[in-house]
């Protein structure tokens, strides 16, 4: 039973650390949507994605969750007239990032619902083991 309970630390550890890399990349994504190229005809902000992967942990017989990469989402930029922003081209379009901000929250609430979800997996791991433990003792 311990070694079990010692798998699904490990297992949510793993699911927290991912989960928590991917709120570092949507938080990245929400700081840079109004970033614009540094000069005329320079790509604005490019929206960063991040994709996981199953890992089979051969140690412990379990499959455990990592960050395979972080991408670069190469939908289009949002173009926008604007013909007094310094970065307007002749025509008075400039290019902003392809970050959506309510599809980034939207993916912010997931990941913290995930991230939480393995923390109570983990913190209910512990108090079992930590019961276990005084089990033994009496």
């Amino acid at each position: 039973m311990a070694v079990d309970l010692n798998n699904a630390l490990k297992i949510s550890a793993s699911g927290m650390k991912a989960q928590g890399t991917r709120l570092r990349v949507i938080s990245e994504n929400i700081a840079n949507q109004d970033s614009v190229g540094r000069s005329q005809g320079a790509d604005p902000y490019r929206r960063k994605t991040i994709v996981f992967k199953d890992v089979l942990d051969r140690k412990l017989g379990v499959d455990m969750v990592h960050v395979s990469k972080i991408g670069r989402d190469s939908s289009d930029f949002i173009v926008a007239y604007e013909p007094y922003h310094p970065l307007a081209d002749d025509k008075g379009y400039i290019r902003r990032p392809n970050v959506n901000g309510l599809i980034e929250m939207m993916d912010m609430k997931e990941a913290q619902r995930s991230y939480e979800a393995n923390l109570s997996v983990l913190e209910a791991s512990k108090a079992m083991i930590q019961r276990t433990i005084e089990l033994l003792r009496s």
